[in-house]
């Protein structure tokens, strides 16, 4: 039991169904805190009634409950993993060194919102001694299980720091977010950019307008059947250029259509009243998040107008406090996404492949601080001297 707590029982179960969606959501998303809809009860459970998440896809589910006499006091979304996809915390050349020394890093365990690299709370808790007993009873999972390794992806600073001193790695990664300073309109953002970078954005702006297309923006039921059916087709063109195959199921959007509506933003580009691009975003409590994106036609800058710009648009209309618009992409600091720190924890069962994984976090924790502040110097906000220009 965590902390030796003869009244803590620790144990998983094989479907998020099994747990009553009133306890997990207020684990999940407590009173007071910013709503993230990736840990929701209902956006888990689309994953898993839409087989987008399943054993047969490599994510079988095992979350991890915490009970204190008979209550749940923490939990924690996971899955026992046969492959590293989906993840966007590469560990692919762990997997390769472990299978060269002999070993057999499949199975392993990924605390994760699956196939969602956006940060937010991974130890659901009611309080700071239940966060810890979890991140305790995740170690003991993963030996209990015979698995090599658990990872948990693209949490707060706060939850590493806790799951550290539970003898978990601390790993860091990089994404690209936009922030909104008090921001009154678009124009408001743009007058705070240097000369050369407002112009640039406001000549991609017309740009992906020139060819007749028209742009709306669909929320909750206002995104109709024909609307998801073209969403799918975006999103299978995407996914199979990127990834190979796509990861989501297209009864997924189906779900989530009908059990979380309020979350859902649909930015579409339509010609002749027909949908040719489109990209989804989810609402949070104080973010917006940008997931899925595809066209079926190509037009210039049109990308960065539905992803970015309307994002941003739409961030600043609802008093959002920022947009995440997924992994990787330097080409989103030009548009004013600036690059921030993710964070990832790493618990490592043999501890001569944990010594070494340790030595290489290390480098690849200095590496990766020093690109992000070298990041920064390119952002596109005025400089010293640049208001007189």
């Amino acid at each position: 039991m965590p902390d030796g707590s003869d009244a803590l029982l620790a144990r998983t179960v094989s479907s998020i169904n099994e747990v009553d969606p009133a306890v997990w959501n207020a684990l999940a998303n407590p009173h007071g805190a910013p709503f993230n809809p990736f840990v929701a009860h209902e956006f888990l459970a689309a994953l898993e009634a839409s087989k987008s998440v399943a054993h047969e896809a490599g994510w079988a589910p095992l979350h991890l409950l915490l009970e204190e006499r008979g209550e749940i006091v923490a939990a924690a979304p996971l899955y026992a993993k046969g492959h590293s996809q989906g993840e966007y915390v590469f560990d692919h050349h762990w997997a390769d060194a472990y299978a060269r020394a002999g070993g057999r890093y499949y199975p392993k365990l990924v605390c994760a919102a699956p196939f969602t690299p956006v940060p937010g709370p991974r130890l659901l808790a009611k309080d700071a001694a239940a966060k810890r007993n979890l991140a305790s009873a995740l170690r003991q999972m993963t030996a209990q299980l015979g698995a090599s390794s658990l990872h948990v992806n693209f949490i707060s600073k706060q939850e590493q720091d806790t799951l550290a001193e539970a003898g978990f790695l601390a790993r860091i990664g990089e994404q690209y977010h936009w922030f909104n300073r008090d921001y009154k309109s678009f124009d408001d953002f743009l007058d705070q950019l240097s000369s050369r970078k407002r112009k640039t954005i406001r000549r991609e702006r017309r740009g992906a307008l020139a060819d007749g297309l028209v742009i709306r923006r669909l929320l909750g039921a206002e995104i109709t059947p024909r609307h998801w059916d073209a969403m799918w087709q975006f999103y299978q063109d995407t996914g199979a250029r990127k990834w190979g195959h796509p990861y989501l199921t297209r009864s997924f959007f189906d779900l989530i259509a009908e059990h979380m509506p309020e979350q859902l933003l649909f930015i579409v580009a339509e010609r002749d009243g027909a949908p040719v691009a489109g990209a989804l975003n989810f609402i949070g409590g104080d973010t917006l998040y940008g997931r899925y994106w595809g066209c079926s036609e190509d037009a210039p800058f049109l990308h960065f107008e539905i992803c970015y710009y309307q994002a941003i648009d739409f961030a600043i209309e609802r008093g959002l406090a920022r947009v995440e618009a997924g992994a990787q992409g330097e080409h989103k600091i030009a548009r004013g996404y600036e690059p921030v720190a993710t964070y990832s924890a790493h618990w490592i069962e043999d501890s001569s492949f944990r010594d070494a994984i340790a030595r290489y976090l290390q480098a690849e924790r200095d590496q990766t601080g020093q690109g992000i502040e070298a990041l920064k110097q390119f952002t596109p906000f005025k400089k010293n001297g640049d208001a007189i220009r």
